[in-house]
């Protein structure tokens, strides 16, 4: 990641519209367990989730893709910390110490000029779990796969470019694609075959080498379309980027994979996380981006928070509390 002028305290306000999420009643702990693993999570059996807000002249739109349940949290969350401590801090916040909940939350922002869409979540290959609707999301809120003229990779981990390829075929086939360069050049290296990396190399291989004609790269800094800023936040991936949002003087933040869970991640920021590739890195990110948001009080949108994936922070303790977005629609 750059320094400290490359996520500097910028005039980023964000306040963001929020959902809803009303949970069935149940009597008793097995009941509960056995809501969480089947309808609460199951997208086959729930009804399609998006939400619209309005950024100065900008549309923003969040369309939940999946969500997925999870036992034995601290096998991803906080992997060098005991299973105790893990579970113990998710009950201080009133959740089960033995499973966790993940979303799966791309965004679209429709400047008037572009409809530009971040990251793509599961597509077809998740759809066997209930997965895969972003597509079916977006034509719920009024696009169709051919309005999409820009699709921005934010990293290329298969929950957030599994969707950009459907039946062997472009699934925006009007779109061009935005990613960071090191990404990419990861992530395409030959050299990833035989290491932890190579499933991941076979599926850039398969969903992202085939658009790269209509494949543009921006460096920290870069220009999206006018409005949208891409700024690296390395750890995660060797390539993670996040992206200023901006109209009429309104701002927002697109943190993507910084964040993975608005209690572990943020709480305790310094805990290892199953899925950041450079465990150390990822952490000073994660203390570098939120520590700007809170000190600036400035709002969010982050792929794996809890729908409609806005928030806010506020520091406590040795991290940040999550503070999720109340009934703000405009920005």
């Amino acid at each position: 990641m750059g320094d400290r002028s490359t996520i500097s305290r910028r005039s980023l306000f964000l306040a963001a519209g929020a959902a809803t999420m009303a949970a069935p009643l149940v009597l008793n702990r097995a009941a509960a367990l056995a809501q969480t693993e089947s309808d609460a999570t199951d997208m086959r059996v729930r009804p399609l989730e998006t939400r619209s807000l309005k950024l100065g002249s900008f549309r923003i739109l969040t369309v939940r893709d999946g969500m997925r349940a999870s036992g034995a949290p601290n096998e991803t969350f906080g992997t060098d910390q005991s299973a105790d401590a893990v579970g113990a801090l998710l009950k201080e916040n009133f959740l089960p110490g033995d499973t966790f909940v993940n979303s799966f939350t791309p965004a679209l922002v429709d400047t008037g000029a572009e409809v530009v869409l971040f990251d793509t979540g599961m597509g077809e290959g998740g759809r066997d779990a209930g997965m895969g609707r972003l597509v079916e999301g977006l034509k719920y809120a009024g696009y169709t796969p051919d309005q999409i003229s820009v699709v921005v990779i934010t990293h290329m981990h298969g929950d957030h470019i599994g969707g950009l390829m459907e039946g062997g075929k472009p699934a925006f086939p009007n779109a061009r694609y935005v990613t960071g360069r090191t990404e990419y050049d990861f992530w395409v290296n030959p050299a990833r075959m035989g290491t932890p990396a190579e499933q991941g190399h076979q599926g850039v291989l398969a969903k992202v080498q085939p658009l790269a004609e209509k494949l543009t790269f921006i460096e920290d800094g870069g220009e999206v379309v006018p409005g949208i800023t891409g700024l690296n936040a390395f750890g995660h991936s060797p390539g993670h980027m996040i992206f200023r949002i901006e109209s009429e003087g309104r701002a927002m933040m697109l943190t993507a994979d910084t964040a993975n869970h608005f209690v572990l991640s943020l709480q305790r920021p310094d805990w290892e996380v199953r899925f950041d590739m450079d465990k150390a890195q990822a952490a000073a990110t994660r203390r570098k981006v939120f520590d700007m948001i809170a000190t600036d009080r400035l709002a969010f949108i982050g792929y794996h928070m809890p729908f409609p994936a806005a928030g806010f922070v506020e520091k406590a303790g040795e991290g940040y509390r999550f503070v999720p977005v109340s009934y703000q629609f405009d920005l």
